[in-house]
């Protein structure tokens, strides 16, 4: 095993990440990081209160004043991206260990997020130096050109469904436009959070350019919201929660960038190919044990292949193996909390009051006693203004849907508060694009679904979200720009004053 750390491996992380040194929380407080398979607290991290985020603000501004953007070159900044890719790569079994023990997930799926964080760290290694400037030939005898400078010191927080590989989408485009970052990872799921820190500061990053401060929204988070040291906000998680950042950055005008929630249509036409299509379906709706922002949560089948559709859903549904996070036969693991798991079964008795049809799931697997587990669930003959079609469940919860005509699902499908992601099913290449462009998303995927991919930009509208991650749009996010002027004429200017 790697220098990831013999603490954290024993459970315990006492220390915050803040200036390139292991301090001692403020407060002496920890985190009870509990396991939500066995329901037992498993791991101990430092607490951050807001003299924490006070320093890590601090040592973040002072790194950004200094060798970071003084001495750094682009092409070295990418250099030490492409190293955190290497480690990350060398220590992936053993992140993933912990990030399974820390939110649930199957071993085998935390383990392939973390070998795509650094696929996504390296993609914007490559990026760092290739962050230009335009000249403007606005005038002959003047240069004008463009500068893209860093923003600044940015404040991240991160939700508890998929750390490390959020980490990176975080981490790659502000580091490679040489911001400085404070990180805040979820209470829930503080652990990989820290051992990232540890290949942090081994890949040889100056000190203070990333500084991880785990603690609780209300304190730790608002204090970095409301730090008027810190220059932009990216915030993944819950539109409410992006509301109140809104209104606390307002402070100093942060610039914000949110990736929230979506309850995402997943479109069958009658043409498309059911049998891919459904395995499709089935892994969109349930990856994760729903705890997805770009869930495919309604699928809208239409009324020739509708009724095929709610069989096989249900059918593959059943056949989902639900079990321990380490056992390699896992295909989904619990609930990352007892709170979410509450909230899914309370989706799931409303589904059942509201008049929808259960045709699977909707209980606690059988031998699974302890632990935040459910069924994968599947509901047919939803309204689509009900509340499990409305709302975000963020569980495995699927919601069926039938439509008649093309014109119909589209209004179905745009009426939503969200806009993250969509799918459709068909063979038609004209009726493809015709609903591809009318559907209120920033992703939309034609016979597939859900493309994430570290090239393509990523982002919602409506209340999905402001900005893009991922692409070198992502970068647009993390640089301003600065028009620098060049007088070149020799001869004297014209005097607006002049007698």
């Amino acid at each position: 095993m790697s220098t990831i750390t013999k603490d954290i491996v024993e459970h315990e992380a006492p220390d915050l990440f803040i200036g390139g040194e292991w301090k001692a929380p403020h407060s002496g407080r920890m985190i009870a990081s509990i396991d939500p398979s066995t329901e037992k607290v498993w791991a101990h991290v430092a607490e951050a209160d807001e003299t924490d985020v006070d320093r890590a603000v601090g040592a973040a501004r002072a790194a950004l004043r200094g060798p970071w953007t003084q001495k750094v070159t682009a092409s070295q900044r990418g250099a030490m991206l492409s190293k955190l890719a290497e480690l990350l790569r060398r220590d992936a079994k053993a992140l993933a260990m912990l990030e399974s023990r820390d939110n649930g997930k199957p071993l085998r799926e935390t383990l392939g997020e973390v070998q795509r964080a650094a696929d996504w760290l390296t993609f914007f290694a490559g990026a760092a130096d290739k962050i230009n400037g335009d000249q403007i030939p606005f005038r002959p005898d003047a240069l004008a050109y463009t500068r893209r400078e860093p923003v600044g010191v940015v404040g991240a927080i991160l939700p508890w469904n998929s750390p490390v590989s959020l980490y990176s989408w975080k981490l790659g485009p502000a580091l490679a436009a040489g911001n400085t970052v404070v990180l805040k990872p979820a209470e829930q799921t503080p652990v990989s959070a820290l051992a990232l820190g540890k290949l942090i500061e081994e890949a040889g990053f100056p000190a203070g350019v990333v500084n991880i401060v785990p603690g609780f929204g209300p304190v730790a988070g608002a204090a970095l919201v409301a730090h008027p040291g810190v220059d932009k906000i990216s915030f993944t998680g819950e539109h409410r929660t992006a509301q109140e950042i809104m209104r606390g950055a307002s402070v100093n005008l942060k610039r914000c960038s949110f990736e929230c929630g979506g309850k995402s249509p997943h479109i069958l036409f009658a043409d498309a190919d059911l049998d891919k299509a459904l395995v499709v379906a089935t892994h969109g709706a349930f990856r994760s044990t729903g705890q997805s922002c770009s869930l495919g949560s309604r699928l809208f089948a239409q009324r020739s292949i509708y009724d095929v559709v709610v069989e096989r859903m249900a059918e593959r549904a059943r056949r989902i193996r639900v079990g321990m996070p380490l056992d390699a036969n896992t295909h989904i693991g619990p609930q990352s909390s007892a709170e979410q798991l509450a909230k899914t079964n309370a989706y799931i008795a409303l589904g059942k009051e509201q008049g929808a049809r259960l045709v699977a799931g909707g209980g606690r697997p059988a031998g699974l006693e302890r632990g935040y587990f459910v069924e994968p669930t599947v509901f047919a003959d939803v309204d689509n203004r009900s509340r499990l079609a409305q709302e975000e469940v963020f569980g495995p919860v699927l919601a069926i849907i039938p439509f008649e005509t093309e014109e119909e699902v589209i209004a179905l499908a745009n009426d939503v508060p969200y806009g993250l992601v969509a799918g459709l099913w068909t063979q038609d290449i004209g009726r493809a694009h015709r609903v591809a462009a009318r559907i209120d998303a920033g992703l939309v995927s034609i016979n597939t679904y859900r493309p994430v991919h570290w090239m393509l930009p990523y982002g919602g509208y409506k209340m999905s979200g402001l900005g893009r991650e991922n692409g070198l749009a992502a970068l647009d996010e993390y640089t301003e720009i600065k028009t620098v002027v060049v007088e070149l004429a020799t001869n004297s200017p014209a005097d607006p004053f002049a007698d």
